[in-house]
């Protein structure tokens, strides 16, 4: 039975249980039989729910039919559509370029290449992006469609639509017969090769393609420091100084549990973590386990008291008497608010600060992956967990590739397989690639609490039997959203404005995801905005926000540090050594550890 470093079985062990009363095991029979059919038919729908789908479909369906006045627009705007494509097509005649009669959306590169604007190039490429509007406008706002139905209907007929591109056709795209002219077909068969050593690595389970440059430990995640604390869910990190004389405050960083934690100890060039200590900072990082199936009861409080609270009890043994700035990445930092929450209730006054980065605490518009979250695509993702025991990496994996196709499916497509070029690894996508899974328990948790009832912004949200509410933190808080996030909209961020009674300072980044929050400083093309907001002051709306908050160039990493530093105190003192033996806490081994390796 697995154990935890006090030798006492883990929360999430499969433990020996008294007989069940006979109805109850003949219930949990019936309730296996259905299990397993969603589990036989997740295998041949990549994890998605067919009778989501279906109700989706049905819902637009039939609220379409019975709206005629949506019908007739559609018809006029076929005609007016088909008006457009006539008049480009006139207008080409006899013409090697001609004006484009629609503009691709922003964002959208198949068609950037001057290649696209040559006949008949061109009027291939202006029939699908009228096309694709004409679609965009015939699925949304049927009257009566549910905003969930419309917006899965429409992402479901994008994709649809996106394996008619034209771009995805080597015989239709000219960057394609071009480099086909030049190379005498030998693109062909490099993409070919490319493909093949693809699927061999999928096969085997490894890594793509130079992912085995960048190590952890080796390559990324070099900044030196130690592991002062395991247990079953996390290590803790201690980094080591690197001023003769730092911040009295030390930082918690509380990366997300579905990968790996060096996504904030990248390279030494925009390694988080570094910068950190480089401005003065004490910095402890969670290194999360990854779980397998003997880990599926480990739970959402799990995952707060074990990871987290533990986490914070062995920064108190070694920085004795010194408040904390926590900090959470993502899911890390949706946990970290629950955590801090619960802290502020039960009267635990050991946080400093806390800081939130592209983390979400109200989901009511959660984004695009709520395309992949309902009731009923809840129970199929249940079903799936049930037999396993845990959320795999790649299940995970098709749903984010869907949400950004065009980036990571039909450009991979063209590029890597029909170009014949092969993309050069760096290491923020090795690091994408070094996935972890999700327990059963914790992830069914997350999902139902926060995506679908909302109960963290609500205050329904119950941490051992009693409700916690964000608005009793009174730290001071920053947040941060990313202009391009697809996983925690800037937006959605934004939502924490209406649910504390504290003091925040809102940041907005450049870039995604991933990228806007590793921004280094001295990176080219880098900008933010940053307002600071009194909890008395009148909430802005976002776009009110917006037009409030200047731009200024450079990373928010120097803005959210000069923040950090005034929250912290006024005097700098020696470096605490590192680990704390006699407490409990001694050094045992040295960074990244042993978790960041697990497969």
């Amino acid at each position: 039975m697995p154990k935890d470093v006090s030798g006492k079985p883990h929360p999430g062990s499969r433990q020996d249980t008294p007989a069940a009363d006979p109805d109850a095991a003949r219930q949990g029979a019936f309730e296996a039989m259905d299990r397993m059919r969603d589990v036989m038919v997740s295998r041949f729908t990549s994890g998605l729910s067919p009778a989501s789908l279906a109700l989706a479909y049905m819902d637009w369906l039939l609220h379409l039919q019975a709206a005629p006045g949506k019908q007739l627009e559609m018809a006029q705007k076929t005609y007016r559509k088909a008006s457009r494509l006539s008049a480009y097509m006139l207008s080409a005649a006899g013409q090697e370029e001609a004006d484009c009669c629609i503009e691709a959306l922003p964002g959208d590169n198949r068609f950037r290449d001057p290649a696209w604007r040559k006949q008949p190039f061109g009027i291939w490429s202006q029939s699908f992006l009228l096309t694709q509007q004409w679609w965009h406008n015939l699925t949304h706002d049927v009257p009566g469609v549910s905003p969930h139905h419309e917006e899965v209907v429409s992402f479901v007929a994008r994709q649809l639509l996106d394996i008619y591109s034209p771009s995805n056709n080597p015989f239709t795209n000219p960057e394609v017969l071009e480099r086909t002219r030049e190379t005498g077909g030998q693109n062909f068969i490099n993409g070919f090769n490319n493909w093949r050593e693809d699927m061999r690595r999928q096969i085997q389970g490894k890594p793509p393609v130079g992912a085995e440059d960048f190590i952890p430990g080796e390559q990324v995640a070099v900044t030196p420091g130690k592991v002062v604390f395991r247990d079953h869910l996390i290590e803790l990190i201690q980094y080591t100084p690197v001023t003769k004389e730092v911040h009295a405050e030390p930082i918690l960083i509380v990366p997300a549990w579905i990968m790996k934690y060096y996504i904030l100890d990248l390279s030494p060039t925009n390694s988080m973590v570094k910068y950190l200590t480089e401005q003065g900072f004490t910095v402890f990082i969670i290194s999360w386990r990854n779980p397998g199936a003997d880990d599926h009861e480990l739970s959402l409080n799990d995952y707060r008291r074990m990871g987290v609270m533990d986490a914070l009890d062995a920064i108190s043994a070694i920085c004795p008497d010194r408040k904390v700035h926590a900090a959470g990445y993502c899911l890390g930092g949706t946990l970290l608010s629950i955590a801090a929450s619960t802290m502020a209730r039960d009267n635990d006054n050991r946080l400093a600060s806390l800081s939130l980065l592209a983390a979400q605490t109200d989901f009511s518009e959660p984004g695009e992956l709520a395309l992949f979250i309902d009731h009923s695509q809840m129970h199929f993702l249940e079903s799936v967990m049930w037999n396993r025991g845990f959320l795999s990496a790649d299940e995970m994996a098709g749903a984010f590739q869907l949400l950004r196709s065009n980036d990571l499916l039909w450009s991979r497509l063209v590029h890597e397989y029909m170009m014949g070029e092969r993309a050069p690894m760096f290491d923020i996508m090795a690091w994408n690639a070094d996935t972890t899974r999700m327990p059963y328990r914790m992830h069914a948790e997350y999902l139902k609490k926060l995506y679908i009832n909302n109960d963290l912004s609500n205050g329904r949200f119950m941490v051992d039997g009693r409700p916690v509410n964000l608005q009793g933190l009174r730290v001071p808080v920053f947040a941060v959203g990313t202009e391009r996030d697809h996983v925690a909209p800037w937006r959605s961020v934004f939502k924490i404005h209406h649910l504390l009674d504290t003091d925040l300072t809102f940041a907005l980044a450049n870039g995604g995801h991933n990228a806007g929050i590793v921004s280094e400083p001295g990176h080219n093309g880098r900008h933010y905005r940053i307002a600071h907001h009194r909890h008395r002051d009148p909430i802005l709306s976002p776009d009110q926000w917006l037009e409030a908050a200047k731009e200024q160039s450079g990373s928010w990493w120097e803005g959210w540090t000069d923040w950090l530093a005034k929250q912290s105190s006024a005097e700098l003192v020696r470096p605490p050594r590192t680990g704390a033996a006699r407490k409990g806490y001694p050094v045992l081994e040295d960074a990244p550890g042993t978790y960041v390796f697990q497969r």
